[in-house]
């Protein structure tokens, strides 16, 4: 089990802030790809990935980044400055 949590549009888009999640995914883009066939919405929300950053346990990661031992993962748009 792992805590999915959703930022900003991605949030909008899913319609919830966390969730629970039970999966088998090994690495972050597994989860996404697992996440993506659950309800359109979902595909929506992760159709461009590129559009996307990920943090693993709340250090900044990539999705190539394995999940072992994590406990969360959480989603959100690139910060901008200003």
């Amino acid at each position: 089990m792992i805590d999915v949590l959703y930022f900003a549009w991605v949030r909008e888009r899913i319609g919830k802030p966390r969730e629970a999640v039970e999966t088998q995914a090994t690495t972050v883009a597994d989860l996404v790809e697992e996440l993506k066939k659950r309800e359109p919405r979902y595909a929506a929300a992760f159709a461009d990935v590129s559009a996307l950053r990920v943090a693993v346990d709340q250090e900044l990661a990539d999705f190539s980044t394995p999940l072992s031992g994590a406990r969360e993962v959480a989603f959100f748009p690139p910060m901008t400055g200003g």
